[in-house]
């Protein structure tokens, strides 16, 4: 993550914090507390590497109030109420200063529709297909290999990495970032058993995605067998999962990779999904459910709060207890033998 130094007086100007001494100190790159050198900055989010403060080599540290003395007494700080928050966005200026900027226009190798509609400032990459009645947003970047079928839409400030498919009808709005892999809008998985087999459901529902959406490499969002699957602005999904026909995701949600949902689900806004969870099918989840990595949901969920286990699920206190004293039954179950001997 090198780039051209900076000041750190020309950092505070563009993000604010206070500065504690240094500001003519020039950076070059953002590295862990742990591997920083002399033109570095870091940053101290988690108290668990307070350790880390006294030993690390970085120029300037971005630290809470909490640990401002400790910090300062070695090195330039910076401090801000939320450490984290400050690095997210310092990576998001830093990436803004170092990227190379979107080669607008066409690639001579990608297939655009005469009857596609493309913004101005677009980017369309090699080998990529826009097909008849597809809109590509203001400023949109299509990457190489991606397929925009007919009819669906790019917001503006949108990019597709390369690989991603966008499917008939499907729409995606503004300043959304879409990973390799993805596929939206492929059939969801709606069958009618017969004596002869399993029956198609023709899926004739699209896909809807909302303003500053992230979905991550190999993800699958299926559409809608009637009305659309639905993700509102905000959501974040990571890699390798499954979203199933007609579910709604409420706004600024975020799921971890490998987790699935099934058809018919609604979960609510503000809500966290754990790494490897699945949530069974025509349930739904209130607004800010948090549920652990690894726990399968098979009911509804009524009230905010945590939500732990791979079955049964339960809130994550009962959880605990119950894991505990799982980890004491074989010796109370020789304690009972020893006592019905008695």
């Amino acid at each position: 993550m090198s780039s051209t130094p900076v000041a750190l007086s020309e950092l505070i100007a563009a993000l604010g914090g206070d500065l504690l001494g240094g500001s003519d100190i020039r950076i070059s790159r953002i590295a862990p507390l742990d591997e920083a050198d002399g033109d570095c900055i870091s940053f101290l989010a988690n108290p668990r590497y307070q350790s880390q403060l006294g030993t690390t080599r970085a120029a300037c540290v971005i630290v809470s109030p909490a640990h401002a003395e400790v910090a300062a007494a070695r090195a330039a700080t910076i401090v801000t109420p939320d450490p984290y928050l400050y690095f997210a966005r310092l990576t998001q200026w830093w990436a803004r200063r170092t990227r190379p900027a979107p080669s607008v226009g066409v690639h001579p190798s990608a297939i655009v529709s005469p009857l596609a509609r493309l913004g101005q400032g677009v980017e369309i990459g090699p080998l990529a297909v826009i097909e008849d009645g597809a809109v590509i947003g203001d400023r949109a970047r299509i990457g190489a290999h991606c397929v925009v079928e007919r009819g669906a839409q790019v917001g503006e400030d949108t990019r597709l990495a390369s690989r991603v498919v966008l499917g008939y009808g499907c729409r995606i709005g503004a300043r959304g970032l879409v990973h390799s892999g993805v596929v939206i809008g492929a059939d969801g998985f709606g069958l009618a058993p017969s004596k002869s087999g399993y029956v198609k459901i023709e899926q004739l529902g699209n896909v809807t995605i909302g303003d500053d959406v992230e979905i991550g490499a190999n993800t699958c969002i299926d559409r809608g067998a009637l009305a659309d699957t639905v993700i509102e602005d905000g959501v974040k999904l990571d890699n390798l999962i499954q979203i199933a026909h007609n579910v709604h995701i409420g706004r600024n949600t975020a799921m971890a990779g490998c987790a699935a949902v099934a058809g018919s689900t609604r979960i609510g806004a503000n809500c966290t999904i754990g790494g490897a969870a699945n949530i069974i099918g025509h349930l739904t989840l209130v607004d800010g459910v948090h549920i652990s990595a690894a726990t399968t949901i098979t009911r509804s969920i009524t009230e905010p709060g945590v939500y732990s286990g791979p079955h049964p699920f339960e809130d994550n206190a009962s959880w605990q207890k119950n894991a505990a004293t799982l980890r004491q039954l074989h010796t109370l179950r020789e304690r009972i033998r020893a006592l019905e001997k008695k």
